[in-house]
């Protein structure tokens, strides 16, 4: 009699099947979002949140749909292996993402796949590294572009506004942010490098409210310069930048005093 041998693939769920593809996770912007905390609640990147949805800058606005992160939807005969090869990503980096313990794995079970360019070499992680570099700085160009542009067809109205609002106080909701939440490289709307300048006095504005570049007087901040902007600052709420999250986190939200002292 013959003697049967049976071979075990692990991560095999049910041969016969080809691959799906990948499908994205979706978020509806809140008020108050930024891509920093959308980022962090999803654990992924701001970069990889600008590249999944192709932005040129990190404003958001409210009720504007983001893809999170790439996911991928088990199908029969799909194996670890199979779905690591068709992305160009390691099992072990796959199996790291998703905390799996074992190459086991089931029908209809949901894969994050956050990152593309695991399995690369290490040329080719340079030259992608360098690239990247590159696209961030194409990207920070176009930001300053957009900013200075819309800065310069602000209305009379509007102008007037922040005119008669130079030298006058007002109340506004105060939060706080780092470097990190400052577009993810740490330079603002405006060009200031804060990792460069880590004691740099810095808040986001609406520019509608306060013009990008003046010099305020804020309550319990002190002297700084309207540098940055965002897409949870709208109307009179600032973002007061600090070096380290916990002093961001000491801050928390509050309502302060405002003064405009030079635009």
């Amino acid at each position: 009699m013959k003697k049967l041998v049976a071979s075990v693939t692990l991560g095999i769920v049910i041969a016969g099947a080809s691959l799906t593809t990948a499908s994205a996770e979706e978020v509806k912007v809140q008020k108050g979002d930024s891509l920093w905390s959308i980022a962090n609640t999803y654990h992924t990147s701001v970069d990889d949140l600008m590249k999944i949805n192709d932005l040129n800058s990190t404003v958001i606005h409210p009720n504007q749909t983001l893809l999170t992160n790439k996911q991928y939807t088990v199908k029969k005969g799909d194996t670890l292996s199979e779905i690591a090869s068709q992305h160009d990503i390691k099992v072990d980096q796959l199996k790291k993402w998703n905390d799996l313990e074992s190459n086991l794995i089931t029908i209809g079970q949901k894969l994050a796949i956050n990152d593309m360019n695991t399995s690369q070499d290490p040329n080719t992680a340079e030259q992608s590294n360098k690239n990247d570099e590159k696209d961030k700085k194409a990207k920070k160009a176009q930001a300053d572009a957009q900013t200075e542009q819309k800065v310069e067809t602000k209305d009379k109205n509007k102008n007037e506004k922040n005119d008669k609002a130079q030298d006058e106080s007002f109340t506004v909701t105060a939060t706080a942010y780092t470097a990190k939440s400052a577009g993810g490289n740490g330079v603002t709307a405006t060009g200031i490098n804060l990792n460069k300048n880590p004691d740099a006095k810095v808040i986001a504005v609406d520019p509608d409210v306060i013009p990008l570049g003046s010099k305020v007087h804020v309550e319990g901040y002190g002297d700084a310069i309207a540098g940055d902007v965002g897409g949870a600052i709208d109307g009179k709420k600032i973002d007061v930048y600090f070096p380290t999250k916990s002093k961001a986190k000491n801050w928390g939200e509050r309502k302060v005093d405002v003064t405009v002292v030079e635009k």
